[in-house]
Formats: C-alpha cells, structure tokens, sequence
C-alpha cells in the first residue's frame, strides 16, 4: 500500500504536442526524458495520433501516459502527463493554450495560420508551462503577456518609426541633458541619456555638471 503513495509534484506535463491532419509534427515539446530520442518521439506522435484522430472523446491511456486532445480544421493539439496525473489539470493546459492561439490568430486556428505565427506559439507555450510546471492557465494573461514579450525588440533594431513620439519634437536649447524614460516597444526599465542642447516638453529637463557622465551612472 506504502508503495502506492506517491508524493505530489509541480512536473505535471510531460509534453506539448501539435500535429497536423497527416499525423506530422508542426510542434514538440517535451519536458522529460519519458522519449530521449528524435526517432522515439517521432514513433510516438505517430501512435498517439493514429489511436485519436478518429475518436470523438478528449482523453486517452496510451503507453502508460495520460493523454488530452482537441482538434480544430487541420489540427490536433495534446498535452501529455503521467498515468496518475490529474486530467483537469492537464485539460487547462490543454484550454489554455488553444484559446490563447484563437485569440492570437484571431480564432483562425488552422495550420498555414499557426505556420505563420510560429514565434507567437512558442512565447504562448513557454508562458503556460515552464519545464513541465503550469504557470499559467488563463489565456488572457497569456496573450498579454506574449504581447509585452514580442515588444522587447533590442533598440539596435529598432527603426525610425518605432522612436519615441516625443524624439521628433526635440529643438536645441544651450546646456540641457534630457533623460528619457523610454516606452513602448523598447525594453522596460530602459535608460538612455541624451547628452546636448535638446529639450522636449513631454519629459523633464535635468540640469547637470559638465563633468558629468550618464555611461558611468548606475542607478538613475
């Protein structure tokens, strides 16, 4: 009986899985070593979709593990535990993510659509589990959360448009430095330090010594 106990754990999903209506792999990610290799994996999903596509139920027993799965037009989406694990859970996992795709895709949850949004899906996965722990199960947070991700662009590929409106009204004024609290698509929490005669009047002008260097400032 003693053996039958198991302890709880956080490692509730041991994989992610997305294929197409041909049973191939539009994406994979496993979070243990359940199948270590390509050709393991591979045999797999063959045989997790083989025994699902054609079922109407949303959840299986296959190969000791615990197995649930939608599909929608060309795609079958499964998120995979252990035999013992909780299938709600896994079921919001499972929820969660395709209802985050819908609204990211705007409910055209097909596949030339999540091919061409593949970067959105896996910033959505690695929002919703991280190494096999659930994270996130509300698809809200999620979309929002990817959004703020997919603004993170580092400003060396920022281009002129994506500037900071304020940037375009800047006139010359003698000895004035201007910090900028920069928004929007650039990085939070990012500084940088317009050195010059510049002034805009949507930030705070700062007066500072001629000595002064902002590349040596630490903490603004």
């Amino acid at each position: 009986m003693e053996a039958l106990i198991l302890e709880p754990s956080l490692y509730t999903v041991k994989a992610i899985l997305i294929l197409d209506n041909d049973g191939d792999r539009l994406f994979a990610k496993y979070y243990d070593d359940t199948y270590p290799s390509v050709k393991e994996q591979k045999a797999f999903e063959k045989n997790i979709f083989n025994k699902t596509h054609r079922t109407d139920s949303e959840i299986a027993l296959l190969e000791g593990l615990t197995v649930v799965y939608k599909s929608s037009i060309d795609l079958y989406f499964y998120v995979i535990g252990s035999s013992y694990e909780n299938e709600l859970m896994l079921m919001a996992v499972l929820n969660c993510l395709f209802d985050s795709l819908s609204q990211m895709l705007r409910k055209n949850v097909e596949k030339r659509a999540l091919l061409e949004n593949m970067e959105g899906l896996f910033l959505a996965v690695d929002e919703i589990v991280d190494g096999g722990v659930i994270l996130e199960s509300d698809p809200q947070q999620v979309v929002h959360r990817v959004a703020l991700r997919g603004e993170d662009v580092p400003l060396t590929e920022q281009t002129v448009s994506q500037e900071p409106p304020c940037l375009s009204h800047l006139t010359p004024t003698p000895h004035l430095s201007v910090f900028l609290m920069l928004q929007g698509p650039f990085p939070r929490n990012a500084v940088t330090a317009l050195q010059g005669p510049y002034e805009c009047q949507d930030v705070q002008k700062v007066p500072l010594p001629s000595a002064f260097n902002p590349f040596c400032c630490k903490d603004l």
